[in-house]
């Protein structure tokens, strides 16, 4: 079994037998594909070539990154990928656990590959990169861990060490984040059960998010979400149950410091070990010469390591031993109903992400989910820790039930915000902190929308459809007003001299509703100061232990006035004003900050101005009763990336009119109202 699935992995021979012929792609009105096939390889084929209509490019530059080729297209800004693909050992690891992947998802895997390959076959001219073809599902795959790996913040660890930062606490600081919400009957004003899929990814990019709707014969039949070059959805509902997913910070990777005997040995338990030397081989073209860069790295019992002028330290972290979380993924899709889908998460291939999800059989369930290893005692397992003894060396992984998780609460509700697991329902039903261990390194902590989701839903005894989407839409912020790595408590009750030139700008701020409206102004002032208190103060807040002092907040608010008078010529602007949603040559306001429930995060535009990168990406409303789903949804610009396509903005002003799309997974409506049908050839 092992040979053969090498051999299927490696090479781009079609072991998925598929027809494309079989395949209808049923492009709706929005440009959505609704793709429809006989089995689930044929599927994935489909899968492949819309989305590479749709968002070739994109498709081609993660391979190009996952396989350690992106330099080769893009130059010396590819480098830092391709070193890290070859340096977490993503070829090797695969080659190990071949064995390991089923035969139905090879299948899977193997028909998005041939899709891909015959899109490109057919499309010569949209090639990036020649020597990326044809793609083989281990390059698929290889894809999968790199991505996986920057997910548990290991790439953000590489890059400390070698920048030499290894010698202060890593203070993760979340801006935007991601929410979920979900309700069954017991909250409901109506017996139904309710799920907000609320993903904060960027909006362009990698991570950005491409709608499908796929069926087949072979049972799947499901609407959601994937990123470019997914072979199945990632996020999403089926005619029976749906899920979201946020991400969150439980402890997922370690790094140790090793004890050196010599530049090549170092002692673990008094025995000596030999580091074993690598060299990461990187090829770029300046002004149209070839140059390769050989970059030197290390392995130890503990993993892959890395030299600074401190010493040699190793990472380790569960993406480096497990290689089935596509599977895992595509499993769920298929899952029936919450034993079906719960026992699927007993796999534990998904090294990460909460979990939100309800069903039609009004069940609704939060799970801090993640590959998360059984540390031993006495270690500070959120720094450094030793490596120079088998003790730090985990080898096993707390089971899913061990971990924070709340099913079918009496209060009728779940939620999450990237914040702590420990509040994730009502207060009297929520996991206890106490009954997990500080080694597993759970968030504790809230944030801003945290507390005001926490508002809203307790403000209900019952909460009705409209109400639920009023909760999700947000964009307020909470009475307690402060972010889980910035106390700007002081802004509230600041008293400055009325002739001070600075008082006009702090009174507008202290008046405002703390809506993030288009047209507030309040919004507009304040979101200027954030961005100057966060770029400009940052050491000074940490310094002060997180909390803005009064000198530095009257510092910013100057600043801010400066900002608002250089770039608009007075500080009567609108966030609107101040705040785009851009792609091409469309531009319009947009509302939200970061922080809020409908959270934005942006990065300077133009004429003072900032364009939205990251936030509000898609949007999946599912009502559910004992008939299945009924599914509105929305994306940020359009589905296709395709500049030329009109389906690259088509969504605009819909979601920034708080607006959706109705979804549906009737075969028979889908084909009588399709704008084109099609088969993948």
């Amino acid at each position: 079994m092992r040979l053969h699935n090498l051999i299927i992995l490696t090479t781009a021979i079609s072991y998925s037998q598929v027809n494309p012929e079989n395949i209808d792609i049923v492009r709706d009105q929005y440009g959505i594909p609704h793709i429809f096939a006989k089995t689930d390889a044929e599927l994935a084929y489909g899968l492949a070539w819309a989305n590479a209509e749709d968002d070739f490019n994109t498709i081609q530059e993660a391979y190009l990154a996952g396989n350690g080729m992106l330099s080769k297209h893009i130059g010396l800004k590819g480098a830092p990928a391709d070193f890290i693909t070859q340096f977490i050992g993503s070829k090797e690891l695969i080659d190990e656990k071949i064995g390991e992947i089923s035969d139905d998802y090879l299948k899977v895997i193997s028909g998005y590959a041939e899709g891909l390959n015959s899109y490109a076959e057919k499309n010569p001219d949209k090639v990036l990169y020649k020597k990326l073809f044809p793609i083989t599902p281990k390059m698929m795959m290889m894809y999968s861990q790199l991505q996986l790996f920057i997910s548990n913040q290991g790439a953000d660890w590489a890059g400390r060490i070698l920048s030499n930062d290894t010698q202060d606490e890593y203070l993760d600081q979340n801006l935007t984040g991601s929410n979920v919400i979900a309700m069954n009957s017991n909250k409901t004003n109506n017996g139904e059960t309710f799920l907000a899929i609320n993903t904060h990814q960027p909006l362009e990019g990698p991570t950005s998010w491409y709608e499908v709707h796929l069926n087949s014969e072979e049972g799947t039949n499901i609407i959601g979400t994937l990123y470019p070059g997914s072979p199945n959805v990632l996020i999403g509902v089926n005619e029976n149950l749906g899920w979201s997913h946020t991400v969150n910070y439980p402890d997922k990777t370690d790094v140790y410091k090793l004890r050196m005997k010599n530049k090549r040995i170092y002692i673990v338990d008094g025995e000596e070990y030999k580091l074993e030397k690598l060299k990461a081989k990187i090829n770029i073209k300046v002004l149209g010469f070839p140059i390769k860069i050989n970059r030197k790295y290390f392995k130890s019992i503990y993993g892959p390591t890395l030299k600074n002028k401190f010493g040699y330290y190793s990472i380790r972290t569960p993406t480096f031993f497990n290689v089935r979380a596509l599977e895992q993924w595509w499993r769920m899709g298929k899952s029936r109903n919450f034993s079906e889908f719960y026992s699927t998460l007993k796999m534990r291939q998904i090294p990460g992400f909460n979990i939100g999800y309800a069903d039609k059989y009004d069940t609704i369930f939060y799970i801090s989910n993640g590959i998360i290893p059984k540390r031993a005692e006495g270690y500070n397992w959120k720094g450094i820790v030793p490596g120079d003894t088998k003790k730090t060396m985990w080898t096993d992984y707390h089971e899913i039930e061990d971990l924070p998780q709340v099913i079918q609460p009496k209060a009728g509700f779940i939620y999450d915000a990237n914040h702590s697991p420990f509040k994730s329902t009502s207060a009297e039903e929520n996991p206890k902190e106490e009954d997990y261990s500080e080694r597993m390194g759970y968030e504790t902590y809230d944030n801003n929308r945290s507390t005001r989701l926490i508002e809203l839903i307790e403000s209900y005894d019952k909460v009705s459809y409209e109400d639920f989407k009023d909760i999700k839409y947000d964009n307020s912020f909470p009475s307690k007003f402060n972010y889980s790595f910035m106390d700007i408590s002081i802004i509230e009750k600041l008293k400055i001299d009325p002739e001070n030139d600075l008082f006009e700008i702090l009174d507008i701020i202290q008046k405002w509703k703390r809506k993030t409206d288009i047209d507030s102004q309040g919004a507009g002032i304040y979101g200027v100061l954030y961005y100057q208190l966060v770029s400009n103060y940052r050491n000074e807040i940490l310094e002060n232990d997180n909390t803005v002092s009064k000198e530095t907040l009257l510092s910013a608010l100057s600043d801010t006035k400066s900002y608002l008078t250089d770039n608009f010529g007075t500080i009567n602007i609108t966030l609107g004003d101040f705040q785009k949603l851009v792609r091409g040559d469309k531009e319009i306001p947009i509302w939200g900050l970061p922080d809020v429930v409908t959270a934005m995060s942006s990065r300077p535009y133009k004429d003072g101005r900032r364009k939205v990168t990251q936030g509000e990406s898609y949007i999946g409303l599912i009502r559910f009763n004992d008939k299945g789903p009924t599914l509105e949804s929305i994306i940020s610009f359009g589905n296709s990336d395709n500049p030329d396509s009109e389906h690259y903005t088509d969504q605009m002003e819909l979601y920034s009119k708080f607006k959706t799309k109705k979804m549906t997974f009737d075969k028979q409506e889908i084909y009588s109202k399709a704008k084109r049908i099609y088969n993948p050839n």
